[in-house]
């Protein structure tokens, strides 16, 4: 008798009846641009303006003299949330100053962000909900402008993002453990959902954070051939293949790797010089080196750190993971703590060492992020609404606060661009 395939997927029917710009808009009220609201009561900030009608070719005379950030958070009473929708900053290079330029109001969590590969379209989840969002960057005065709205077939989307081909949205179904694909149109726009695969296993011990799969980011690798997702409940990181032509995914050959009995992997970081990949496990709040192989898209653990100090005995859920522009740092957040830990690369085996962890000048630092050029790294406190600037040490990659904050509601992602 034949085994089921150990991966379920549903196909869908290419897009048929895309969702009207009116129909968004009954759901949905956008700020600025030809749709606008203006941004009448934008969050306090520390070390900001309030600006209503900013424009880059004002702000950028000089060819380089900032970048923009798009900041998504979370706005239901569910989640206790204080955020009213995703903030567009410019941020100066000169004084770092953090200055509004538009607020994108009246959206249900849109607490992950991610671009297209040029950087034209922004997409974002709505967390505890169904859907995906589509946005349009206008390029003179970074303000977005809403294209539609699509279903990911699944309920508390957690994750996004765009494949090497800038063909599909992958979308991570938290709550009904599914990785879904969704085509992206010439103008931006979102199809239905075209490939939906669901994740099978046994879930952790939590009793509380692992009923089911809980899928928690969808990352591609350097070379861009693999989707890596790590599963938050079944402790289990899923690779798999998108072929770009039809939007199916297929899984890697294996198809994953076992993390910890309740450790509970939530993201994952590669290397840029080694093949090498570190991953923060939420829940027994430690991070695994992995050896990664880039042609064959299997990971090997390597070594396992916890993510707090050895004397914290404290509650704490690790959240976000990146490495150093240099390759030499790593870093991760933790909430309970609530700090920012630092490991550093060893040159030769890429294995951690902890070094330090700073304080995230708040609580609940559930996300964190570099500015383009490296040289800041920007801790987002979800439960107490700052966005916190640390200049990081060149050489030993220690993180000093400046003393530069920037009030905003819930915040739970940052992505930062030049437009």
């Amino acid at each position: 008798m034949r085994q089921p395939p150990p991966i379920l997927k549903t196909a869908f029917p290419p897009e048929t009846d895309r969702i009207t710009r009116r129909h968004l808009l009954k759901h949905a009220l956008i700020m600025g641009g030809s749709v606008g609201i203006a941004a009448a009561f934008p969050p306090s900030v520390h070390g900001a303006e309030r600006e209503t009608d900013l424009r880059k070719d004002t702000i950028m005379s000089n060819g380089k003299s900032g970048s923009f950030a798009y900041v998504g958070c979370r706005t239901t009473k569910e989640r206790n949330a204080r955020g009213e929708g995703i903030s567009v900053y410019h941020v100066d290079n000169a004084t770092s100053k953090w200055t509004l330029v538009q607020l994108v109001k009246d959206l249900i969590n849109p607490s992950f962000l991610t671009f297209d590969r040029q950087r034209k379209y922004l997409y974002t989840v709505h967390g505890d909900n169904s859907e995906v969002s589509a946005f349009r960057i206008d390029p003179q005065t970074a303000r977005l402008d809403v294209i539609n709205r699509q279903s990911t077939k699944g309920s508390n989307p957690a994750h996004l993002s765009v494949d090497a081909t800038n063909k599909f949205l992958v979308v991570a179904n938290y709550a009904t453990g599914a990785v879904v694909t969704l085509p992206i149109g010439s103008d931006g726009a979102l199809g239905e959902v075209h490939d939906l695969m669901a994740l099978p296993g046994e879930p952790g011990p939590h009793r509380i954070e692992q009923k089911s799969s809980h899928p928690h980011q969808v990352a591609s690798d350097l070379n861009r051939r693999f989707i890596v997702v790590p599963d938050k409940g079944l402790d289990k990181i899923f690779v798999f293949k998108l072929d770009a032509e039809s939007g199916q995914l297929s899984p890697n050959d294996p198809p994953w790797v076992e993390a910890p009995e309740g450790a509970g992997p939530r993201h994952i970081d590669f290397h840029s010089g080694k093949d090498l990949a570190y991953v923060v496990n939420e829940l027994n709040s430690t991070v695994t080196t992995y050896a990664w192989d880039p042609v064959r898209g299997t990971l090997k653990p390597l070594q396992v750190l916890p993510a707090t100090p050895s004397d914290y005995i404290g509650n704490n859920r690790a959240s976000e993971i990146a490495i150093s522009t240099s390759g030499r740092h790593i870093y991760v957040s933790n909430r309970g703590h609530d700090s920012i830990g630092l490991f550093s690369v060893d040159g030769v085996s890429g294995l951690l060492s902890p070094k330090d962890w700073t304080g995230s000048q708040g609580k609940g630092p559930r996300f964190f992020t570099f500015d383009p050029e490296g040289r800041y790294l920007y801790a987002a406190n979800e439960l107490t609404d700052s966005i916190v600037q640390f200049s990081i040490d060149k050489t030993t990659g220690k993180l000093s606060p400046t003393g530069q904050i920037t009030d905003t509601g819930s915040p739970v992602c940052i992505v930062f661009a030049d437009l």
